[in-house]
């Protein structure tokens, strides 16, 4: 794949969209997180000064009467005041202040952390955030102050430092960023890793499709030269005796055949590809085809004398849901496989059988066998064990290639067992239906 400039810039593409989303999502996640965490502080730390502010303004309007200032009640309820000293010590240990406002808003006193850089602000201002001269943040709520018979004296400021806030939002911060820039080098190694996954089977039926191009076109190519020969030939003769037209007739005759031998399965097994193959499902008899078939093919076994014998292990007949023609092709090219790498004197057995729910054939030669390393690859199209020996034995290497591709359209299954040197045994198991107008 990394030799093809297509599939790598493809695979660069792939894997960097694989790694820009992920990335997209990890951060969006991370604001949504962050806003989350930092608002539900947020309200957290408002509930809280609000609750504390809302118990300083309780003992301060208790003890505020229309004869008394802001400065005097304050007085009384703060460090000097005793009772007061837990609440006091409150502030002290939680950053808090408390400022005191008359009703121009100017300010009476101030308690709690020192803030003599932090601004006096509205107290018409129930919720504010301010900062200090060092930039320093707070949060601060404002509440009016009424003293007995409902008359307005001001105003009382509580405010919080956000120090301690900005730190735990700054940390949380770094560890999201962290935590989203490791996830996206790993999302984006990840999506190198995947992109190759998924590339892979889609390289391979592109390298099989140049391949099966490469094969068609010399498969092709070896006809039509013998052909352009013979022709070339005839024409530079001038006059042939009757028995040399007779020669060259016979090899066109060959070669065409050839030819359109080949077309024809180039464009069955195109058909079976697209799915666009009419099959005709009906119950077929297997004890028919197999025994028809060794009928058939018996002269050509007898030709190179091979003994050809068909063995129907069974009492009764077995029936599959098929198409007939293409199941008679099917295992015709079977057996003519098997007949043609089997050499003179040897033997081809056609055993029909049942195995559980399905019908088994199997055709056993004492041919030639197959290496183990090219078992696995004998039903591709084009393929050849060996250039010169299968140039010898004539074929293209489409037959095996159509009955295994016949044989999945049928829901069967189709495997060889071979020992070089020692023959071959394919195995082709069908589903089983019921005979008609009978029962199993």
């Amino acid at each position: 794949m990394t030799q093809n400039k297509l599939f790598w810039q493809t695979r660069w593409r792939l894997a960097g969209s694989y790694a820009l989303v992920m990335g997209s999502i990890l951060f969006f996640c991370g604001i949504g997180l962050n806003r989350a965490i930092a608002q539900a502080y947020w309200q957290t730390l408002n509930r809280e000064l609000e609750s504390v502010a809302g118990t300083w303004h309780d003992n301060l309007e208790s003890n505020l009467d229309s004869s008394l200032g802001l400065e005097t009640a304050a007085q009384q309820i703060f460090p000097s005041s005793g009772r007061q000293r837990h609440l006091v010590g409150a502030i002290y240990r939680g950053d808090y202040y408390i400022r005191l406002l008359n009703p121009s808003e100017a300010l009476v006193t101030a308690f709690g952390i020192q803030t003599p850089k932090l601004p006096v602000t509205s107290g018409k201002v129930t919720w504010q955030t301010i900062e200090d001269a060092q930039g320093d943040r707070y949060r601060q709520i404002s509440i009016p102050m009424h003293a007995q018979g409902h008359i307005f004296v001001g105003y009382l400021q509580m405010g919080r430092s956000l120090a301690q806030f900005d730190r735990n939002l700054a940390q949380m911060q770094f560890i999201l960023g962290l935590g989203i820039a490791i996830s996206t080098v790993l999302a984006t190694l990840s999506s190198w890793w995947l992109s190759k996954l998924a590339m892979e089977p889609i390289y391979r039926s592109y390298s099989q499709i140049q391949q099966f191009t490469a094969d068609a076109a010399h498969e092709l190519r070896t006809p039509l030269a013998t052909i352009s020969a013979t022709v070339e030939s005839a024409l530079r003769v001038p006059e042939l005796t009757w028995e040399e037209n007779q020669i060259l007739l016979s090899t066109l005759k060959d070669q065409n055949q050839r030819l359109t031998t080949l077309v024809t399965d180039l464009l069955l097994l195109s058909r079976i590809d697209r799915q666009e193959v009419s099959l005709s499902f009906q119950p077929c008899c297997l004890n028919d085809i197999v025994s028809d078939l060794v009928e058939e093919l018996a002269g050509v076994a007898l030709t190179n004398q091979i003994h050809l014998a068909a063995d129907i292990r069974l009492d009764r007949l077995v029936y599959v849901s098929g198409d007939e023609s293409q199941l008679y092709r099917l295992v015709s090219n079977l057996i003519a496989n098997a007949l043609q790498y089997t050499p003179n004197g040897g033997e081809v057995k056609t055993i029909l059988s049942v195995r559980d729910s399905c019908a088994e054939i199997q055709i056993k030669d004492t041919g030639v066998g197959i290496p183990l390393e090219a078992q696995p690859h004998i039903f591709e199209r084009f393929y050849r064990i060996n250039s010169d020996r299968s140039r010898h034995f004539g074929g293209a290497g489409l037959g095996l290639a159509i009955a295994k591709a016949i044989a999945q359209n049928h829901g069967g299954n189709l495997q060889v067992s071979s020992h070089l040197g020692k023959g071959s045994t394919f195995t082709l198991s069908l589903p089983l239906v019921r005979e008609p107008d009978a029962q199993f």
